[in-house]
């Protein structure tokens, strides 16, 4: 069974969340303030946050700053009544892993749940013929979704992993940020490429920290980024 913590302020909005995850078989706690958001997912590991942007005491983006920087990196569902540019990309850059603008169909949100699921690999299936890529002192466990650097385990977001996994599964092919973007995310989020840059960066600094010479995730100047096939 599934575990999810919804963090909204709209009393409506929580009670259909938590009836159509509880039709998934999810087991639901819900609270409606971010400090509050913050404590419950600090004490407990769910495999799913259902976030609104808008709260009181601590917004959405807020909370999902301090869950990352605290190396909490469960599969972050954001939801908006806001559609404007700035706050999607503010909310991909936060760290989430998608999002949601209200008002919404119930058949999206499931879809989106489903495919939050999927990718976090709760559902422990792969689809890489190869168990274990490794390059140099980089292991990527594709059916554990683990990665390992110098034998020791890097902590990822649900997205960093994906695009990891997606570049290093086709050495020395260049993949544009429309392609990136989605393979990860959806081709419903056209755009908003240039999200691909800061989650780059942060994979970056993860799996290449001190390392100037040993460089796995290179730029292809006017296309996008490839995985160095040289390793």
């Amino acid at each position: 069974m599934k575990e999810v913590l919804i963090v909204e302020d709209d009393p409506d909005i929580r009670d259909l969340l938590r009836i159509h995850l509880q039709d998934l078989n999810c087991r639901v706690q819900e609270c409606s303030d971010g400090l509050t958001g913050l404590s419950k997912a600090s004490a407990h590991a769910f495999d799913l946050i259902v976030l609104d942007l808008m709260l009181p005491k601590m917004d959405g983006i807020a909370l999902c700053q301090r869950l990352r920087a605290l190396n909490n990196f469960t599969p972050v569902l954001m939801l908006t009544a806001k559609s404007e540019e700035f706050d999607k990309v503010m909310g991909f850059e936060s760290g989430a892993d998608d999002y949601l603008t209200k008002p919404f169909g119930i058949r999206e949100l499931i879809a989106r749940v489903k495919a939050l699921f999927r990718r976090a690999g709760l559902n422990g299936e792969s689809n890489s013929k190869q168990e274990v890529l490794r390059f140099g002192p980089l292991k990527i466990n594709i059916l554990q979704q683990k990665v390992c650097l110098h034998e020791r385990r890097v902590d990822l977001t649900p997205k960093e992993y994906q695009l990891l996994a997606i570049l290093a599964g086709s050495p020395g092919r260049s993949y544009s940020r429309i392609e990136l973007l989605n393979q990860a995310w959806g081709n419903e989020f056209h755009g908003y490429e240039h999200t691909i840059n800061s989650h780059i960066n942060r994979l970056r600094a993860k799996i290449e920290p001190g390392l100037p010479s040993q460089e796995f995730i290179l730029t292809t100047w006017g296309v996008g980024y490839r995985f160095n096939e040289e390793l």
